[in-house]
């Protein structure tokens, strides 16, 4: 409940701070207007690849124990381990037990959200590790000591005179209002980072599993150094990150850029295949592969809340949902924001402590609509509220309800016995929900048309 009513109090702040939201819909507004143009432009059907990749996705959902065994098959052959973590804990476990093992101290790490998930800065860090963000965005909210705010874009809600502060404060740079000179402060800061660091550690945009492969994209070169320079590479990824065939990627890596940024394909695309090879002269001597179950099995065991394992994490449903709009990204205090994370965060945590977000929706449709791998998103906040509302008390409620709602003489009987005790039973109420209640009618409309009225 603490969770609950956290969550409301940051709601009405953040719904209320007109210079955040105008940030955001500056922020979001771009994006739109890009989404919608490189849709047309890329596409030539824009429904059509939609219904392909959903497809695709559906065939992965039905075959993940088989594709995840062929994958870890197919990547061990080419001289990478994978290591299965069940949960947070053991994840966490398994990481440190790799960096004892290579005696590391220095980690860069790209962006990533499984690393998030598991808190990953944060345990290393209690361990005495020195741990770098070399994604800009990510960059800016380390030094800022908060989270990602967007699962894409993670400084979001920070204007560039905050970041020229912030900069100015933790890398001691001049100020600037120039975004280019701000990141070019940051390049000179992680420059050394790659060289000196002892383990690279990446999240996975897929796994391929025909071909045994990483597959990670990204627009800033940051990942191809993190990968490139450490001796050592730790990938973490969710079990749903697998695509059948590397000819998926034909569709994915284009329908995942035009989604998130509306770009035609993000910067750099990179296929990993196993640490570096005797006549290679760059990449790690070293790779490991950490497959992350950490609730996932629980949405995969529910065949009405299993579709939620399509996600390429784009945040095309964050940007065109309402709510997040209004509220941002922190104030749901998940690694996983939006409609999307309103879905599967009650699943991956505890159901009891998230079940709040489920009604952080309109269910307007909106996030289901832009969705680029068909997930039903708003039937499934839905599902999560049925489930949640499956108390004695509710079933009872519900069916009375329902009872009266279908006999129109129940319904005026009800409306007479209730209408003298609405206004003593309101007092009762908070004030914001006594607001919304109408005054009930002294006749129903059955019983004024019957009288001419």
């Amino acid at each position: 409940m603490t969770e609950s009513k956290d969550f409301k109090i940051r709601a009405s702040q953040k719904a209320a701070d007109d210079s955040h939201r105008l940030k955001i819909l500056k922020a979001i507004s771009t994006y739109e207007t890009k989404v919608d143009e490189m849709k047309s432009d890329q596409f030539f059907d824009w429904s059509v690849a939609r219904d392909k990749a959903t497809e695709i996705k559906k065939y992965l959902i039905d075959n993940l124990p088989g594709l995840l065994r062929e994958f870890e098959t197919k990547i061990t052959n080419t001289g990478a381990k994978v290591i299965w973590a069940k949960d947070k804990e053991e994840a966490q476990q398994q990481i440190y037990d790799i960096i004892k093992q290579h005696n590391a101290k220095k980690i860069v790490k790209s962006k990533s959200m499984t690393t998030e998930e598991i808190n990953f800065n944060e345990f290393c860090e209690s361990k005495g590790l020195d741990v770098i963000e070399s994604d800009l965005g990510e960059l800016i909210v380390q030094l800022a000591g908060e989270k990602p705010y967007h699962i894409v874009t993670p400084a979001m809600h920070k204007s560039k005179q905050e970041i020229s502060q912030l900069f100015s404060d933790k890398l001691g740079s001049a100020e600037s209002d120039s975004a280019a000179e701000l990141t070019m402060v940051a390049r000179k800061h992680l420059r050394d980072k790659y060289t000196s660091a002892d383990i690279g550690v990446t999240g996975a945009n897929f796994l391929i599993a025909d071909s045994g492969a990483v597959v990670l994209t990204e627009n800033e070169g940051n990942i191809r150094l993190s990968t490139s320079c450490p001796p050592v590479h730790i990938v973490i990824a969710g079990i749903e990150k697998v695509l059948p065939r590397l000819s998926d990627l034909s569709l994915f890596l284009p329908l995942l850029a035009t989604s998130g940024t509306g770009q035609q394909i993000t910067g750099y695309n990179s296929i990993f295949r196993g640490p570096k090879k005797e006549n290679e002269i760059d990449g790690p001597e070293h790779m490991y592969v950490i497959l992350l179950d950490n609730g996932r099995s629980n949405l995969y065991s529910n065949p009405e809340l299993r579709e939620a394992l399509q996600c390429i994490r784009c945040g095309a449903c964050l940007n065109i949902c309402p709510v997040y709009r209004t509220i941002g990204g922190h104030t749901y205090n998940t690694t996983y924001q939006g409609p999307i994370g309103s879905v599967i965060t009650p699943h991956l945590q505890n159901i009891k402590t998230w079940n709040h977000l489920s009604s952080a929706s309109s269910l307007c449709g909106a996030c289901t609509q832009v969705c680029p791998v068909g997930i039903d998103i708003h039937h499934l906040l839905l599902n999560n509220r049925t489930k949640i509302n499956s108390s004695l008390f509710w079933k009872i409620f519900i069916n009375a309800w329902s009872t009266i709602m279908k006999r129109r003489r129940l319904l005026n009987f009800a409306a007479k016995i209730g209408s003298p005790f609405q206004k003593t039973l309101t007092k009762f109420l908070p004030r914001g929900i006594k607001k919304r209640i109408p005054q009930m009618a002294q006749k129903s409309f059955s019983e004024m048309w019957e009288n001419n009225e």
